[in-house]
């Protein structure tokens, strides 16, 4: 069976009564819809599961959602060890054909994830945010009648960070942010309620791979520039035209394949102590920058 819960700062137990009620009247059976016990987090983020979306978890859910549901919802897919025949067979090339994370884990793992309920060794999560496509993104320019302006945001994973660059991409007109599948932050409830309402204004697109991503932009004509701390200082960058800016990963920057594709680098000069600046920080430094140019101050001319 299906489980839907969307987390928020509201009780927990009347939530939960709320669900149960919802989910008894839609003809759920209780012992194999189950809210989970705890939040389920590792260091790696392959193995994580955000808490903020739905859960689909059974034989007859997963094939159902397989079968008609829409998979650019789909975070990841969590299969028992050792699964065989029909049901890890289908799960197993749903997952390579659409290009999604798939992982096997013991059965304990599943368990506590569906407080355990008769998950039948299939779990799969799914973002309460509908993504678009990258064409989407492209095509809101085009409509607008305005050079493309997208973020790439290569493996960011602190969801505060996401949310707050929405917020500063949808202040200086961004039109959509991409992001990959793997190993990075979706959007949950901590982004959107970060981002304080930017999500109904910014499109976000997840991919499967930003390497591939950025061919397809560079075919379309956008210029893509990363950041470095020994690329271009960014007071001298022409940020001009039709332009994707690449933010790394909090820690690491840009990942070195992605780094290859870029048509240029870009720096924030510092002479401080400290040499980098947080991912969120430096994005708005570079966004208004952007701005700046696009959007240059008409100074107003006394009639005298």
């Amino acid at each position: 069976m299906a489980f839907h819960k969307k987390f928020t700062d509201n009780n927990r137990d009347r939530q939960n009564k709320r669900s149960n009620n919802r989910k008894k009247s839609d003809g759920y059976d209780k012992k194999s819809a189950r809210p989970h016990k705890q939040d389920f987090h590792n260091k790696d983020s392959e193995n994580t599961v955000e808490n903020d979306g739905e859960f689909v978890y059974g034989k007859h859910a997963a094939l159902e959602f397989i079968a008609s549901g829409d998979v650019k919802t789909v975070n990841k897919i969590f299969l028992q060890n050792g699964l065989r025949g029909d049901l890890a067979n289908t799960v197993q090339k749903f997952a390579r054909d659409h290009h999604l994370v798939l992982q096997e884990v013991p059965k304990a793992k599943l368990d506590d994830l569906t407080d355990e309920a008769n998950h039948q060794g299939v779990l799969l999560t799914l973002s309460p945010y509908q993504y678009v496509e990258v064409a989407d993104i492209l095509a809101k320019a085009k409509a607008a009648d305005e050079d493309p302006l997208l973020l790439i945001l290569d493996n960011l994973n602190d969801p505060h960070n996401l949310g707050s660059i929405l917020r500063t991409a949808d202040a200086v007109g961004v039109h959509g942010v991409i992001i990959p599948k793997r190993r990075a932050v979706g959007v949950t409830g901590v982004v959107a309620k970060t981002a304080a309402g930017a999500l109904e204004h910014v499109d976000v697109a997840r991919v499967t791979n930003l390497a591939d991503t950025i061919d397809q932009l560079k075919e379309a004509g956008v210029w893509v520039f990363g950041t470095a701390m020994s690329g271009e200082d960014y007071r001298g960058w022409n940020s001009t035209g039709p332009l994707a800016l690449v933010i790394g990963n909090e820690g690491k920057g840009i990942s070195t394949l992605v780094a290859k594709k870029v048509d240029g680098m870009v720096t924030i000069p510092m002479i401080g102590h400290v040499q980098s600046l947080n991912a969120s920080v430096a994005t708005s430094i570079l966004l208004y920058h952007i701005f700046d140019q696009r959007h240059p101050r008409v100074t107003k001319v006394d009639a005298e």
